[in-house]
């Protein structure tokens, strides 16, 4: 199985990379420190361009959009400055389409998976507050994840969209709930149990259905 990880250089991601190798899979990380196998940064979309140049013709048959940022840490009511909107937006959101848009064709060849990380933060159920530019970008990613679902199957792609857990990371911070290597070992899991009858799924790292 060829797996593709966006954001395989540290977090979630990195731990996910290593799970998919120890179990003799082939893995495509991207990173945007040119730390992976390819060098991206997804809100770029002439850096998109270049990994489906680079990737021509190899089928891919799990996508794992797991880039992100959590810009507003810590903000209060009177911050969220107009341009930490877009740079979220366009990395959490936009990213997560163009890289899906980049690989369609890949994905199509070997009717493949797509899992979007998101947050149970895009709750619309789970609303204490705060965090107002992250939770409306997870949000929106859950929406695009559920509409590509409708929309990608016809082609035989499933796409599911996760909440990890609250994960001891640079993003997390070192009090969350569970490890980068606990959350991987979930999502592994229920990345295996997608299919074309689960697509447009909600759930969490360990397999329970999210509240939207």
């Amino acid at each position: 199985m060829h797996v593709v990880v966006t954001g395989a250089n540290r977090g979630i991601g990195k731990s996910l990379a290593q799970r998919y190798r120890a179990q003799d899979h082939r893995v495509t990380g991207t990173a945007r420190d040119g730390s992976c196998e390819i060098s991206l940064d997804v809100t770029d979309p002439a850096q998109q361009r270049s990994m489906a140049a680079a990737l021509a013709g190899q089928d891919v048959d799990l996508l794992i959009c797991n880039a992100g940022v959590y810009l507003d840490k810590g903000q209060t009511i009177e911050g969220y400055p107009a341009q930490m909107w877009a740079d979220t937006f366009a990395a959490n959101v936009t990213g997560v389409f163009l890289t899906i848009q980049a690989l369609l064709p890949n994905l199509r060849a070997s009717q493949g998976k797509i899992a979007i990380i998101s947050s149970q933060m895009a709750s619309h159920t789970r609303a204490p507050g705060g965090s107002y530019i992250y939770r409306a970008s997870k949000a929106a990613a859950l929406n695009l994840g559920r509409n590509l679902a409708a929309d990608l199957a016809g082609d035989g792609i499933a796409v599911g969209v996760y909440h990890p857990g609250w994960v001891q990371t640079d993003m997390g911070g070192g009090a969350a709930d569970i490890t980068a290597e606990a959350a991987a070992d979930g999502l592994v899991a229920r990345f295996a149990a997608l299919s074309t009858d689960t697509s447009g799924c909600f759930e969490t790292w360990d397999g329970r259905a999210h509240p939207y």
